[in-house]
């Protein structure tokens, strides 16, 4: 695709959002505030189906894991010791024309204005944490900070984690959760947004004992496979996601290793995920600035050493933007454009709609309500909808990305005909019997 077409494709997903409740401009009646976004209800449904289907793959199935829920507000020393008060930090110029301020890294090399051609001004750093104070005195000491991750939560609790679960290594924390930062420019739609949502994971490994021991290499790789399944469970094209090693100079101080993945968005190629290795950064700087102990003590060996900890780490609204961009489709179904969204069942908001052929007609609406509510029982995400002509509500449920449309006509009732199913994708309808009707959709998923 050209920039053009790329720019019509995120145009038209961020109007289907709107139009069909998955996502708005936060604050939207008061003129809006950049980098925020609330999630309808169709948005919050897509959103929730990602994190059950991340929980499932990194949790519930395993036995390494444990789930935790961090504060958001945490002690300012928190952010001290892992970096992010001294060093959190982006590039700002500020036009001395105008003076609207942007990150210089995005910007060309003919120090202009983008806005009105001006000069820019030095570049300076400025630190993207929300500073907040708590309590009723404002000073020094009641400074503290919306949260730049949720990875920090999971370390300060590492201690605790020991004292009350006693795991053995290895052994990993999971969480989802809010995390703020004040980008100098939010821009393309949830990718670079002030508040978003996290899913990390910190699993814990014993130090390697010289440089020949490889164990961690192992553990990384096996994390490797596990996201790329991962996009495999939301549905993503395996093409548009791609590998990308960082190199030493591009790596997080703390890290040894990084792989980025990176998904084809329409405004280009740009990091979905982030997989590092961190080593025993984390632990020794909080046991550090803490003074709390958070080594590890292995009962069996008698050893006692600080973990090494490799971090798999997920942007929750960038894989719903991966999601959304990745599905939306145009085409032509019987002579005429459609546009929907070709959403894998395990991430659609809704996977069955039932409606009655006519809205006017008693017993067409009774055996669709009666038929609705026996599948709803087995697949909880199935809507029922009568608003409109069919063909309205066929293009309606395309677009909100419904698998399956089940209609219920004169024959259902009269012929004992069973219900006409018609596939999304393709349009082709086909006769199914009311006995069988949620068996054929169990195999469908």
């Amino acid at each position: 695709m050209t920039k053009t077409e790329n720019n019509g494709v995120m145009e038209a997903v961020i109007s289907l959002c709107k139009r069909r409740g998955f996502i708005f401009q936060g604050s939207e009646i008061y003129g809006g505030l950049a980098g925020t976004w609330d999630y309808g209800p169709l948005g919050a449904e897509l959103k929730e189906n990602i994190k059950s289907l991340w929980w499932r793959r990194f949790l519930t199935s395993r036995n390494d894991m444990c789930r935790v829920d961090a504060a958001i507000l945490m002690n300012q020393n928190v952010w001290k010791a892992s970096g992010h008060v001294s060093g959190f930090s982006d590039p700002l110029v500020e036009c001395k024309k105008c003076q609207h301020r942007f990150r210089a890294d995005q910007l060309d090399a003919t120090n202009k204005c983008p806005d009105c051609g001006g000069s820019l001004g030095e570049v300076k750093q400025f630190n993207m944490m929300f500073q907040t104070h708590v309590g009723a005195v404002q000073d020094e000491s009641s400074v503290s900070y919306l949260r730049p991750e949720t990875a920090q939560g999971m370390f300060v609790n590492f201690k605790n984690i020991l004292d009350s679960l006693h795991p053995r290594l290895p052994f990993g924390m999971a969480q989802i959760g809010k995390a703020f930062r004040n980008e100098i420019a939010p821009r393309d739609f949830l990718f670079r947004a002030r508040e978003f949502e996290q899913m990390e994971i910190e699993y814990f490994i014993r130090p390697p004992k010289d440089e020949n021991d490889r164990e961690w290499e192992k553990v990384f790789a096996h994390f490797v496979s596990e996201v790329k399944a991962f996009t495999s469970d939301v549905g993503l094209n395996p093409e548009k996601v791609h590998e990308l090693e960082v190199s030493d100079g591009e790596r997080a101080h703390y890290s040894k290793r990084t792989i980025d993945f990176e998904f084809d968005f329409p405004f280009g190629r740009n990091e979905l995920y982030g997989l590092a290795y961190r080593t025993d950064f984390d632990l020794k700087q909080h046991s550090e600035f803490s003074k709390a102990d958070l080594s590890y003590y292995d009962e069996e060996t008698k050893e006692r050493f600080t973990p090494h900890c490799i971090e798999p780490s997920f942007g929750l609204d960038r894989t719903v933007l991966a999601v959304l961009t990745d599905a939306y489709t145009e085409d032509e179904l019987g002579g005429e454009k459609r546009i929907y969204l070709k959403l894998s069942p395990s991430v659609a908001p809704f996977k069955v709609a039932v409606f009655p052929l006519l809205r006017n007609k008693p017993q067409l609406v009774e055996k669709a309500q009666q038929i609705f509510k026996s599948i709803k029982k087995e697949i909880p995400a199935t809507a029922f909808d009568d608003n409109g002509n069919i063909g309205k509500r066929y293009r309606r449920q395309d677009e909100i990305g419904t698998p399956f449309c089940v209609t219920i006509d004169f024959d259902t009732i009269e012929k004992n005909a069973g219900v006409t199913v018609r596939d999304r994708d393709t349009g082709k309808q086909e006769r199914v019997t009311e006995a069988e009707l949620v068996e054929f959709f169990k195999k469908k998923f």
